[in-house]
């Protein structure tokens, strides 16, 4: 079975830093895409990132560039956003998921995890 475990929010405050983790398991991250996504109270979900290891592919949206930093560890086949300089708005539940691309569209993520919480104080 495919399936996908994020792990790593938390309450932090403005300024400060976490590390978001994407077990994957049932494929090999290296295989395929995995994007983070978010979802604040009332608004949309957003795509924050993506990396594909296959086709040598990293994406950040512009609201995190400079401050969140994606990586790919086939060792623990995992994914993760480490998220610095967090600020009020990026509070959030953040999904990863899969899908055969690094773009940030929701509709060609065909697995999603079950999302972490995230919220920063100011």
């Amino acid at each position: 079975d495919v399936q996908l475990q994020a792990s790593g929010g938390g309450l932090v405050q403005a300024g400060g830093s976490l590390r978001l983790s994407c077990a994957a398991s049932g494929f090999t991250v290296d295989d395929y895409a995995i994007g983070w996504f978010r979802q604040a109270p009332g608004k949309e979900r957003e795509g924050v990132s993506c990396i594909s290891s296959r086709d040598e592919s990293i994406y950040y949206a512009d609201p995190v560039k400079g401050r969140f930093t994606i990586s790919s560890d086939n060792t623990n086949n995992t994914v993760y956003l480490q998220m610095n300089n967090l600020k009020p708005e990026d509070t959030a539940v953040y999904y990863c998921a899969r899908s055969p691309y690094c773009i940030m569209v929701d509709a060609i993520y065909n697995y999603w995890g079950q999302g972490t919480q995230v919220t920063v104080s100011s």
